[in-house]
């Protein structure tokens, strides 16, 4: 059973730097009606493919301060 319960994460390195990727902007050129993805969208799915990496909601992901921006809290999708 899922309680979600806040729990505090470190991103490793590499997780961060995908992340860090995702949010640059998308460069392209415009051919006909084509609209690339947004930096918005890219940053979305690279949280929600860490959150299932590391079992958390990634729509719950909050920064810790006084640490790194390697370290989050979120809910925790661990199910008991």
């Amino acid at each position: 059973m899922n309680d979600g319960t806040r729990k505090e994460f470190e991103m490793p390195d590499h997780d961060h730097v995908v992340l860090m990727d995702a949010c640059k902007p998308v460069v392209c050129m415009k051919i006909g009606e084509y609209v690339p993805r947004s930096p918005q969208e890219n940053a979305n799915d690279a949280w929600a493919a860490l959150g299932r990496k590391m079992d958390f909601n990634h729509l719950t992901v909050r920064p810790v301060s006084g640490k790194s921006d390697h370290f989050f809290t979120a809910e925790s999708t661990v199910t008991l």
